[in-house]
C-alpha cells in the first residue's frame, strides 16, 4: 500500500504540466464546512435521539464513544489519507490501489445514488411541511370537520391531528401495499424543486459546493439553538433530560447495543459511500488530515448529543402533557392513556377497523417510570376506561 502511494507521489512530481490538474478547496474552511454539513445529517437528527431512547438514554453513549474511538476514528483517518494523497475519487482510488478493487468503488456510487434517491424524498418532505408552516393555523393542527358539519372526522378524532395530516393530507396512504393510490402532485413538484436546488449547488463542483456550505452548514445550528433554548424552558424537560443521561447499565449486557452503536457510527460519520474520499481528493497531499479526522469526527458525536438534548427536553414535556391530559379530563382519551401508561414499544393500532394512522409510540418508552409494572399493551378502550374510572376518585 505505502510502496503505491510513494510511486504516485513521485509520479505526480515527475510530471507536473499534466493534462488534467484536479481542483482545490477555496480555503480550509470550505472543506471544514463541507464536511460537517455531510458528516452530520440525519443519522444525528433522527437515529441517534432514537437509539438512546432505545437503548435506556446514557448507557448508549458508552459502546457509542468506543466504537468511535475503535472502528470510526480509524476508518473516517484512512479515507481521508488515501485519497488526499492519490488525489482522487473513490473509482479512481480502488482501481490505483489494484484493478480487481474497481467494483468497490462502482458499488459506493450505486449506493450513493440510492442514498441520494432517499435523502430527497424526505427533504421534499420538509419543504411541503415548510410551506404548510405559513398557515395560520397550522393544518396539523386541529382535525377538520365532517361533511355533516356535526363533528371531527373520524380518522383524525380517534388518531391526532399530526397523524392525520401525515397519512392522508401528504401521503394520502393507502389501505394496503396492493392498491397503488394516486400521484401527489403537490409533492412531485416539491421533488423537481429539490433536485432543481441540488443540481444549483453541485453544477460548478467544488466551486459553487464550497460557497453555498457558508449558508447551508451554520444554518441548521442557529436553528438548533433556538429549538434548545425554547425546549430547556418548556414544563417537564428536566425529565426528558434526565431519562437522557442516566444510564440503564442493564443495557450493557445487550449485544444489540454494541451492534447498533457501531452501525452508528458508520452511518454517522458516513463511511464507506465514497463521498469522505470525493472532499478529501481536493486537499494538497501535505494537508494535516490526521488532526481533520479527530475534529470532525469529535464535531459529528457532540453534535448528535447537542441535538438530542432539545429532542428529549420536548420528549419530557410531551410526557407531561400526555399525562395531565390523560388523568384531568372529564372523558379521558384512550389514546392518551394508552400512551402516558407506558405503553410496549411497539406501534399499535388506534382504532380497530381503521386502515389509516398506525400511530407509533415509542417515545413513550421514555415516559411515566413509575408505571413500570404494569401492562397495558393488550387492554380495549372499554378497559382502559374501566381502569380510569376505577382509580378516578382515588
Amino acid at each position: 500500500m505505502m510502496e503505491i502511494l510513494k510511486d504516485k507521489e513521485t509520479s505526480a512530481e515527475e510530471k507536473p504540466n499534466a493534462r488534467y490538474e484536479r481542483p482545490q478547496w477555496g480555503s480550509k474552511v470550505q472543506y471544514f464546512l463541507t464536511m460537517v454539513g455531510y458528516v452530520v445529517g440525519i443519522g444525528n437528527f433522527w437515529r441517534f435521539p432514537y437509539l438512546c431512547q432505545t437503548y435506556g438514554g446514557g448507557a448508549f453513549l458508552i459502546p457509542y464513544f468506543i466504537a468511535l474511538f475503535i472502528e470510526g476514528l480509524p476508518v473516517f483517518f484512512l479515507e481521508l489519507a488515501i485519497a488526499q494523497r492519490l488525489r482522487k475519487g473513490s473509482l479512481g482510488v480502488w482501481s490505483t490501489i489494484h484493478p480487481c478493487l474497481t467494483g468497490i468503488g462502482y458499488s459506493s456510487l450505486v449506493l450513493s445514488f440510492f442514498l441520494c434517491l432517499y435523502f430527497s424524498v424526505i427533504i421534499t418532505w420538509i419543504v411541503w411541511y415548510l410551506l404548510h408552516s405559513f398557515e395560520y393555523p397550522l393544518p396539523w393542527g386541529f382535525c377538520p370537520i365532517n361533511e355533516n358539519h356535526t363533528e371531527y372526522l373520524s380518522e383524525c378524532r380517534i388518531s391526532s391531528s399530526v397523524n392525520y395530516f401525515w397519512y392522508r393530507k401528504t401521503l394520502d396512504i393507502s389501505a394496503n401495499i396492493n392498491e397503488g393510490g394516486t400521484v401527489r402532485w403537490w409533492l412531485v413538484i416539491c421533488h423537481i424543486f429539490v433536485w432543481s436546488i441540488t443540481y444549483c449547488c453541485t453544477s460548478r463542483g467544488i466551486e459553487s459546493t464550497g460557497k453555498v456550505v457558508y449558508i447551508t452548514t451554520p444554518i441548521p445550528y442557529i436553528i438548533l439553538f433556538c429549538f434548545l433554548v425554547q425546549s430547556l424552558t418548556l414544563e417537564g424537560s428536566s425529565d426528558g433530560l434526565r431519562y437522557m443521561f442516566t444510564p440503564d447499565m442493564t443495557q450493557l449486557q445487550n449485544p444489540k447495543v454494541w451492534m447498533d452503536a457501531a452501525t452508528q457510527i458508520f452511518y454517522s460519520v458516513g463511511l464507506g459511500f465514497g463521498a469522505v474520499m470525493a472532499f478529501s481528493s481536493y486537499n494538497n497531499i501535505h494537508n494535516n488530515c490526521e488532526g481533520d479526522a479527530v475534529f470532525l469526527s469529535l464535531v459529528n458525536s457532540f453534535t448528535s448529543i447537542f441535538i438530542a438534548i432539545p429532542i428529549f427536553s420536548i420528549l419530557g414535556f410531551k410526557a407531561n402533557l400526555l399525562f395531565n391530559n390523560a388523568w384531568t379530563s372529564e372523558y379521558p382519551n384512550p389514546n392518551y392513556v394508552n400512551t402516558s401508561m407506558r405503553l410496549k414499544k411497539q406501534t399499535i393500532d388506534c382504532y380497530e377497523g381503521t386502515d389509516i394512522i398506525r400511530s407509533s409510540y415509542a417515545f413513550a418508552e421514555t415516559q411515566m417510570k413509575w408505571t413500570n409494572n404494569m401492562d397495558f399493551g393488550t387492554w380495549t378502550n372499554k378497559g382502559l376506561y374501566d381502569y380510569y374510572n376505577k382509580i378516578k376518585d382515588k
